[in-house]
This record gives C-alpha cells, sequence and structure tokens, in this order.
C-alpha cells in the first residue's frame, strides 16, 4: 500500500483505555514467564496500533500544517498522548518491578526494562496537564517557521527554499537572501523568545513537580541514557574543545582562504568554494532513479529496502508553502514500513536526505520484525549512527548525484563533519546552561548561546548581522525548542559515523557486515553495547577524538582543495 492509502483513523479514548485497563489487570496477575509473555504480546499490539495512528496524524499534518482535519487530529494527539502515557507508566513498573524478570531477558532483552526505568523516573499523572501544554508549545513553534513568507528579488520563499540561496555564487545574492532570512526572526523575535520562555518553564515545573532539581537532569531520562551520564558528557565536551575546536578552526581558515575573504561571514558559513558548493545534478525524479540504482548496488538488503520506499511512496521530499520545516524519519509499525520527511531545496542537502534519513529508514526496516515496539529503534544516539554512516557507505556511489562535482562534495562531507561536532556540543552545552538556569530572561539566554558560539565556534563574523550578534542564531535549531538534550547525541553518532567510515577507506572487509548487523539489532542493546558490537570505540573513551582528527586530517591533506 501506498503511504496516501495507509488508513488513519482517530481511537476511540475510552475504548482504548478500558483494554488497556483489562490488560494490565491480566498482566499484573501473571504468576510466571509462561503466563507474561502472551499478555505483554497483547500490549504491545494495542501500543503499535496507537503509535501508527500517531505517526500518520504527525506525519500527514507535518506534510501540510494548513489541513484543518489533521491539524485537529494534532492537537488530539498534542491532548492525549500524555493520557496514554499514564498507562504506559503502568505497563514500565509492572516490567520493572517484576518478581521473574530477569527470567524475561530471553524474550525481552534488558534495554526494554533499563527504558523502563528511566519512563518511571520521568512520569507520573500529576503532569498530564503539563505535558499537554508542553506539547502545544512545541506545536506552536513548529507553526510559526512554517508560517515564514520570505520576499527576496521579487519572488516569496518559505526557510527551506530561501536557504538554498546560501550557497549562489554571487556573495550579493547570499547577504540578501541570508539577511531576508533573519528578517523573519527578527519580526518575530518575541514570538520566539516567548515560546521558549514557556517552554523553560513548564519544563522546569515539570521537573520539579517529580522532584528533580533541574530539567537537566529529567531530560537524561527523557533520552534514556541508559549507560552514560552528564559527568561523562562533560567529559566529553571538553576533548571536543582540545581536540576538535582547532581542527575546524583551521578547516574554517581554509575555506575563508578559499573565498578570499578574511574571515567566513555569517552569509558564507554554507559557502565553501568560490566555484560554486557541490549540487546535485539532475531532476528531482533523476535523483530519485540514483538512489534506486545505489543502494540496489550497495546490497541485496538496500535494493530490497529502497525498492519498497519508491513503490509505495514512503516519503515527502519536496518543500511546499505551509509543510513544516526540517526532516525526519518515523516508523509505521503496524504496516511494518519506514517514512521520511524532508524539504528539499536544491542543494547537497538534498543528497544528504537520502542518505540520512534513508540511513533510519534501512535501519527501521532492518528491525522492524523485533517483537517488541520499543526496541525496533534503538536510543537516539545510536539510531543516529546508521544515519549518519549511511551518509558515508555513499560514497563509492556519489558520482551518480554530483558527476564532475564529486570530488568536491566528498572534501565538503568529511570537513562539513568535523566542523559539526563543535557547533552539535555547543547546542548541548546551551541546554545545559538554560535548564540550569530557568529563571534567566530571554536576553540572558541570547548572552549566553553568544557566549559559548565564541568558546566553540570562534571563527563565527556577524558584523551586519545584529540578530546574530545579539545570540539569536539558535531560535533556528528546532531541536532546542522541540527535544530538549537531543543534540549530543548527532555528535556521538558523527564520531561513531567517522570510524566507519575509516574502516571503509582502510577497506576493512567487516565495516559493511558491523553496519547491517547494527542496523538488525534495533535498540536490544544499549549505547555503548550497540557501538562495541559495531567494532567501534565508544567516543567517551580516552584517544578517540584525537583518532578521528588524525583520520580525516590525512584525507583532507591529500586534497588541494584550492583547486576545487
Amino acid at each position: 500500500m501506498k503511504f496516501t492509502e495507509l488508513k488513519y483513523e482517530r481511537p476511540d479514548y475510552d475504548a482504548v483505555v478500558k483494554e488497556y485497563e483489562t490488560l494490565l489487570n491480566e498482566l499484573e496477575n501473571a504468576k510466571d514467564k509462561a503466563s507474561f509473555l502472551p499478555v505483554f504480546e497483547r500490549i504491545n499490539a494495542l501500543r503499535s496500533r496507537l503509535s501508527t495512528m500517531y505517526n500518520l496524524a504527525y506525519t500527514r499534518h507535518s506534510i501540510n500544517t494548513a489541513d484543518e482535519f489533521y491539524d485537529k487530529e494534532n492537537e488530539f494527539w498534542d491532548e492525549t498522548n500524555p493520557l496514554f502515557s499514564v498507562y504506559d507508566t503502568k505497563l514500565s513498573r509492572l516490567c520493572v518491578e517484576c518478581p521473574f524478570r530477569e527470567e524475561l531477558y530471553s524474550d525481552i532483552p534488558e534495554p526494554y526494562f533499563l527504558a523502563a526505568e528511566c519512563q518511571l523516573k520521568s512520569f507520573r499523572e500529576d503532569i498530564v496537564p503539563l505535558l499537554q501544554k508542553e506539547n502545544k508549545l512545541v506545536s506552536e513553534y513548529g507553526k510559526l517557521k512554517a508560517s515564514a513568507k520570505i520576499t527576496f528579488n521579487g519572488e516569496t520563499y518559505n526557510l527551506a527554499t530561501i536557504s538554498s540561496k546560501a550557497e549562489d555564487t554571487d556573495p550579493a545574492v547570499r547577504k540578501g537572501a541570508m539577511d531576508a532570512k533573519l528578517s523573519f526572526y527578527e519580526a518575530h523575535e518575541a514570538d520566539f523568545d516567548r515560546i521558549y520562555d514557556e517552554l523553560v518553564k513548564v519544563r522546569t515545573q515539570i521537573a520539579h513537580t517529580l522532584g528533580y532539581p533541574s530539567f537537566t537532569e529529567l531530560g537524561y531520562q527523557r533520552m534514556m541514557r541508559l549507560d552514560y551520564n552528564r559527568a561523562m558528557v562533560d567529559t566529553y565536551r571538553r576533548e571536543i574543545l582540545r581536540e576538535i575546536v582547532p581542527a575546524a578552526t583551521e578547516l574554517y581558515a581554509k575555506q575563508a582562504k578559499r573565498l578570499g575573504t578574511p574571515t567566513v561571514a555569517y552569509y558564507d558559513k554554507a559557502m565553501e568554494f568560490p566555484s560554486g558548493n557541490p549540487m546535485p545534478k539532475g531532476t528531482y525524479e533523476e535523483l530519485i532513479q540514483a538512489a534506486g540504482k545505489m543502494y540496489h548496488e550497495m546490497s541485496p538488503e538496500t535494493g530490497e529496502f529502497i525498492d519498497r520506499m519508491i513503490e509505495d511512496e514512503l516519503w515527502d521530499l519536496k518543500s511546499r508553502d505551509g509543510k513544516q520545516m526540517g526532516g525526519y524519519c518515523t516508523g509505521i509499525p503496524d504496516y511494518k514500513v519506514p517514512f521520511i520527511f524532508a524539504n528539499f531545496n536544491g542543494t547537497s542537502g538534498d543528497v544528504n536526505v537520502l542518505t540520512h534519513e534513508a540511513g533510519h529508514a534501512f535501519q527501521y526496516y532492518m528491525s522492524r520484525n523485533i517483537p517488541v515496539l520499543d526496541l525496533q529503534w534503538p536510543t537516539n544516539e545510536s539510531a543516529e549512527i546508521t544515519s549518519m554512516s549511511m551518509e558515508f557507505n555513499a560514497w563509492p556511489w556519489l558520482e551518480l548525484f554530483f558527476k564532475e562535482d564529486t570530488e568536491k562534495y566528498r572534501y565538503l562531507h568529511l570537513s562539513g563533519a568535523l566542523k559539526f561536532l563543535p557547533y552539535g556540543i555547543l547546542v548541548d552545552h546551551f541546554q545545559h546552561e538554560i535548564y540550569d538556569h530557568p529563571e534567566w530572561m530571554p536576553d540572558e539566554r541570547k548572552a549566553c548561546w553568544r557566549n559559548l558560539e565564541k568558546m566553540y565556534e570562534p571563527y563565527k563574523e556577524y558584523t551586519g548581522a545584529p540578530i546574530l550578534e545579539k545570540g539569536c542564531w539558535w531560535f533556528q535549531q528546532g531541536h532546542i525548542f522541540e527535544s530538549p538534550f537531543y543534540y549530543v547525541d548527532y555528535t556521538l553518532a558523527q564520531v561513531c559515523a567517522l570510524q566507519f567510515w575509516a574502516r571503509e577507506r582502510k577497506h576493512d572487509p567487516n565495516a559493511w557486515k558491523d553496519y547491517l548487523a547494527l542496523c538488525q539489532l534495533g535498540g536490544t542493546k544499549t549505547f555503548t553495547g550497540l557501538v562495541k558490537a559495531a567494532g567501534l570505540k565508544v567516543p567517551f573513551e580516552e584517544g578517540c577524538l584525537s583518532d578521528v582528527v588524525r583520520e580525516v586530517h590525512s584525507y583532507l591533506s591529500e586534497v588541494d582543495d584550492t583547486a576545487l
């Protein structure tokens, strides 16, 4: 069935609650593993049904935020998901406190129980109204960004399409487009401030209600940090400053030299080469055909996967007015298929979608038959390993997309991976500061962001952009509003993905086998367990970052970037 044919039906809340309560009662009275597992499986099927309906509603609302029907359905789920969480929490408690819990591990892997413990530590029924408020504020942020209509050179753009102008070869166009984009954020500065201020306050209130000193501790539970903690992240952050920031600073200096400018201006950050950034060669249809050829040649498993994605139209990739910004991959569990949402804008980012988000989708496709719904996906930092690594798996086929710009793209992709790490950890550090100081006013938050930028990204140049100099860049970063403490996951995964890239570069015969096994494991192991199972070094380990920097520098030093 094509995605548009998948049936959506709003669940009958009362009927679902009755069914859930009956099953939970049966589970509580189970005397042994043999009587426990069949009931657990029926609960799993019920939760899969709810997840399917939610993801259909959320995705279709993302595709068209002006669709009145799915706007109402989105509101329903904003209200109802926290109510269903009451019963999910009861399920978690029964599983965690089960007297024969360890006997269940052969059928329900231990990470499920560890995640259930996080669920118990992050939810109580009395916070449901606060969670509903949080959901509404997140939806308001998404709608605000989707509402953007930016006029530039006589044409109207949204936030996704105007971003393509940041890679125009004419500096005047780049500056004009960026200033036009920033004018949207300037015009709505008070709106972004208010939404975020309310989010910080409601999240802090939730944390205090649950007995946490701040939302930071609760945030770690929500993100299901199963085998690392804040102290380990603090150490990792210091390593980024020591190992990666100098390397990224050198790369930006080379970029400025290529552009013939003393520094990289705010409107030039996305512009790597004076001759123009690598752009995909071909129409939308030709890019899809190229993706099909690549995945068929990559492996039998990826070939089967891409056929399903194309034939069942399990993606919406083109940018349109009224469409939510950004990109993501989700799963439709009852149909055992992934779905990719994105906003193509004619830049190399379009190919990144066909590799990064397809990496997420492929992982889900390979683990879709794991019986336990919650373990079909790993935790977020692990999920990002498979997506970021798929970007590098695509290197042998990049000529299909970029033709004569292939080497230019490889340089851009690899150097960009290293440059991303300081920004990624900056986003995480910022959120720690924000939730450690919930009393801050908007201007104090902006000052904090700007100070951290100077620490992690000393090469940023904002002359002529007062909104950025003020410290408002982060308005653009949806994760800060929508998924607090998510962003460090990307940096951890990037370090792992670069290790896969280094193994492929050395023609390691086990690299693809380990990647495939990682996808098949889903969430049946913790983050460090998955990393080790894939034959990689855990990013928190001493020497991991220096090894990555050395490998990347070795490749880039062999490239004459001025000739690209």
